[in-house]
């Protein structure tokens, strides 16, 4: 809810990503995400201080987080005044592969690393503090600057003016980078390790992140062939590859529960493809225009894109919720059979007791 109205808030002032807000806006945004840090913390511990924690209420965690994640990341593009740019795909695209590649590990290894820097704890914090100083400062132009002039380091010889001129947001790119390949790089080194250890095939795993492959490959060639799209649509097409990410994540925790199959196909992925197909077809000359056309059709497909992710993705939460909820007799966002300490006193001493009230 939290991350929720940070993005409305953020897309009323700002809703091409581009634009100062006002000073509160920022503030806001880091109040917001600092609240949702702190009750996605505590969740899990009053889950098991009342005895309710269970495989639905992981599910309910980590597919809140996903969508979380993408509407995170286009807050963050908006306070930086990254614009409908490449620039946002790219930190969507670090953000979204962070979270498949945890996922994934978890799925082969039966455990949740974070790594050295976690994004749910460091990762939000510094995001916290860099909203404040936004506030701080004015906007989200300041980032703008070059950072190494801004922080007073003088120019080396060895170094161009290319790279020393570049602005706070080029250098966290840089940054998002390096840290992107560390996390994937542990994750792949964790899964191959723990599977030797059990006497497992270490490679086989790795074919799940051909999915991954397939979706990055899919967004930036349809967004390089449409760059209207990219240019106009950055908020409508963001969603849907924040729900297609979603959708990933959420199938490969269902085969982490239940112990099935890994979950390779999406099929939020078959009309991307088409469209791709569509306008590649036109720019090689197989036909002579894109079936969709360029403007308005394309601008249709991308929000049909949406719109189905909205619908596949709801439908698949909504029968998860009930399938679970039905099948362990319990309700989802309420207690149906909350335990009751009871307390007996004997001699030299207490004894507590948890009895619940479905045994009874």
């Amino acid at each position: 809810m939290f991350v929720i109205i940070n993005f409305l808030t953020v897309m009323w002032y700002n809703p091409n990503l581009d634009t100062d807000c006002p000073p509160w806006v920022y503030a806001s945004c880091a109040i917001g995400l600092f609240l949702y840090q702190t009750f996605d913390a505590v969740d899990g511990m009053q889950a098991r201080r009342t005895r309710q924690s269970g495989p639905l209420g992981e599910l309910f965690d980590h597919s809140v987080d996903a969508c979380n994640t993408g509407l995170s990341v286009l807050v963050f593009a908006a306070a930086m005044n990254m614009g409908q740019s490449w620039m946002t795909f790219i930190a969507l695209f670090g953000s979204t592969m962070t979270f498949y590649v945890q996922t994934w590990d978890e799925y082969y290894t039966q455990i949740l690393t974070l790594g050295v820097i976690s994004g749910p704890v460091e990762g939000i914090l510094t995001l916290c503090v860099v909203y404040i100083f936004t506030a701080y400062m004015g906007g989200g132009s300041f980032w703008h600057q070059p950072m190494l002039e801004t922080i007073g380091v003088p120019k080396p010889s060895f170094l161009s003016s290319q790279v020393y001129n570049m602005p706070f947001t080029q250098w966290y790119l840089v940054y998002g980078a390096i840290m992107l390949c560390f996390a994937i790089s542990s994750s792949i080194m964790h899964v191959m390790k723990v599977r030797r250890e059990r006497g497992q095939d270490p490679f086989s795993p790795l074919y799940g992140l051909l999915p991954l492959v397939v979706i990055w490959t899919l967004i930036p060639a349809y967004l390089y062939l449409q760059p209207m799209i990219l240019e106009n649509y950055t908020i409508p097409f963001g969603l849907f590859v924040s729900l297609v990410n979603a959708y990933s994540v959420g199938r490969i925790i269902i085969g982490h529960l239940t112990q099935t199959s890994f979950p390779y196909q999406n099929v939020l992925l078959y009309p991307l493809a088409l469209g791709v197909l569509d306008s590649l077809g036109a720019l090689i000359g197989l036909w002579s225009a894109p079936v969709l056309g360029y403007g308005a059709g394309q601008v249709g497909f991308a929000f049909g894109l949406l719109g189905l992710a909205v619908g596949v993705y709801g439908s698949f939460v909504f029968d998860i919720i009930t399938t679970i909820c039905d099948y362990i007799d319990i309700w989802c966002l309420t207690i149906k059979y909350p335990f009751v300490e009871e307390t007996e006193r004997k001699t030299g001493g207490s004894k507590r007791t948890i009895v619940s009230k479905k045994t009874m």
